[in-house]
């Protein structure tokens, strides 16, 4: 049987984060490697976006550890506006600390959709000490700087943009996007990642990454110059973890194939880890589209990809086996 356990995890600017523990109290392994899996949602959503491949996952003998966004299903409103870096330097920071210190893990494997694949990497490049605590990393329709492939994208997300700013938040209960609302300030980096092609910070600065990340005025974006704030993009190969990336065919507005790989690409290979005879490089790293022109059961979008018969179907099972393939030797606890 399935079971849900809340954790509520306090973060270092004083918020409570939802996490959840899933598990399948009835499967006992033999014999095989149990592992910890951390999931996390996009804009839009909460622990529902996750459950149902989460669910999976547990059958399988997996204990899965689902964190909820600040103002996002379980976790409280916070006190004060947040966007995607403040996930990343904040709530999954926390989660992460609570994990493998609270709790002891020794290892991770993180399955994400969309944002959450973004606020984790930007957590990382942050943290890079976790890096070697993942056993590998699965990008479900996950991109930053890549909406834009031609003129008529660029409308669609300026006007989006404004549009957003005029309102100041994206009714998605009204718009069919998912059960939470969000506000200008959180969608405006996303925004601006995109009609910029950049993947910049809102509030890091290169001299603070060279000391220690700066956890201060988290919602000041016009403090530091735009050529000194720090650059995600530039770092992404830092992350040597085996990456397995999945984009939809279908998904043609928030993270278009082309979108997805490029992000992808920027996790290239690690040459200092190659020098060093690192055998945790980006070598292993595996890009998928899934599309009715590459046999699959249908031309999913960026819903669809995560949380449909289909998917449970399809792709489910290969990310499975990349967990598997990637497996820890050691259970979890």
């Amino acid at each position: 049987m399935i079971t849900e356990q809340l954790t509520l995890v306090t973060t270092q600017d004083n918020e409570q984060i939802a996490l959840w523990k899933v598990v399948d109290d009835n499967v006992t392994l033999k014999g095989q490697k149990a592992q910890n899996v951390f999931l996390t949602h996009g804009t839009f959503s909460d622990k529902r976006a996750c459950l149902r491949i989460a669910s999976y996952l547990a059958e399988l003998g997996h204990h899965c550890y689902i964190m909820e966004w600040r103002g996002h299903g379980s976790s409280p409103a916070p006190k004060t506006k947040f966007n995607f870096e403040t996930i990343a330097t904040y709530d999954i920071a926390a989660t992460l600390r609570y994990l493998f210190e609270d709790l002891a893990l020794d290892h991770l494997h993180s399955v994400t959709h969309s944002g959450g694949g973004a606020c984790l990497a930007m957590c990382l490049i942050q943290q890079p000490q976790h890096i070697k605590r993942f056993s590998s990393v699965t990008l479900f329709a996950c991109q930053t700087y890549g909406a834009i492939t031609s003129p008529k994208s660029y409308a669609k997300i300026l006007s989006a943009k404004l549009i957003t700013r005029l309102f100041g938040f994206i009714p998605a209960r009204r718009l069919g996007l998912g059960p939470v609302n969000e506000s200008y300030y959180t969608m405006c980096q996303w925004y601006d990642w995109n009609l910029n092609k950049n993947f910049k910070s809102s509030f890091i600065k290169v001299s603070d990454m060279n000391r220690e990340v700066s956890h201060t005025d988290t919602n000041n974006t016009s403090a530091t110059k735009k050529d000194v704030r720090f650059d995600y993009r530039s770092h992404l190969s830092k992350i040597n973890t085996p990456i397995y990336a999945i984009s939809a065919k279908g998904d043609t507005f928030i993270s278009p194939t082309s979108g997805c790989r490029q992000l992808f690409d920027n996790f290239q290979t690690n040459q200092d880890a190659k020098e060093n005879n690192d055998s945790k490089n980006n070598s292993t790293n595996l890009f998928r589209e899934y599309a009715l022109a590459n046999g699959d059961l249908e031309d999913y979008d960026h819903t669809r990809i995560l949380m449909s018969r289909n998917a449970a179907a399809e792709i489910w099972p290969t990310v499975a086996a990349w967990i598997d393939k990637h497996a820890s030797h050691e259970c979890p606890k």
